[in-house]
């Protein structure tokens, strides 16, 4: 069994996702002392965005020397994903959205003909056999009914993403409010962390 720890967050230990990212995988870790743990830090090795010349590139053009060791890092990356039967990824919301360095991955790993295709039906995701475990962050509250509700755009982008490769029932595990206030944000994050304590092992 193969897990995938993905953190994206930029604040290092004052990070909340990660803090709570890491319990997620200490529970797997602990359920299952076997798991075979791949961990990526999005911030320590950050990805190039994507330029005209990957693109040219994935559809076959040459590719020039200098952009070899990006495209080995893009092919790792998708291995990596690939192999994954567990995924768990830690990520923050800046600015109502992603951190930019996820979005470079998420742009490394939704490539057709691996995570996603088309047919006469439309599109069809081929990575639904993963679980996929999402450690978010929210400095305000952005859930159903809150007035900030139509500016989320982590957890809705986060289903949709991981939707078109398959995976219909993501998990999430929220801390939201926690830059409302010290005491907001040791709340969110108690629950959080106890909610990855308690998380189904299987």
């Amino acid at each position: 069994m193969k897990l995938l720890h993905i953190d994206s967050s930029v604040l290092g230990p004052h990070s909340v996702s990660r803090q709570v990212s890491a319990a997620i995988v200490d529970r797997l870790r602990q359920a299952t002392p076997t798991l075979d743990i791949v961990y990526r830090d999005l911030t320590q090795t950050p990805l190039a965005h994507l330029s005209g010349s990957h693109l040219a590139a994935a559809q076959g053009a040459p590719a020039p020397a200098e952009l070899g060791p990006d495209l080995a890092a893009s092919a790792a990356v998708l291995d990596e994903f690939l192999a994954a039967d567990i995924v768990v990824l830690g990520a923050p919301m800046y600015n109502f959205t992603i951190p930019s360095q996820l979005k470079a991955w998420i742009d490394r790993v939704l490539v057709a003909g691996k995570t996603f295709k088309y047919d006469a039906n439309g599109p069809q995701g081929l990575a639904g056999a993963k679980r996929v475990i999402m450690a978010i962050s929210r400095g305000g509250y952005y859930g159903a009914g809150t007035p900030a509700a139509s500016l989320e755009h982590l957890e809705s982008y986060l289903r949709g993403v991981f939707g078109f490769m398959g995976i219909q029932n993501p998990e999430f595990i929220i801390a939201d409010g926690i830059q409302v206030g010290p005491d907001h944000r040791e709340k969110s994050l108690a629950g959080a962390l106890q909610a990855a304590t308690s998380l189904q092992a299987a």
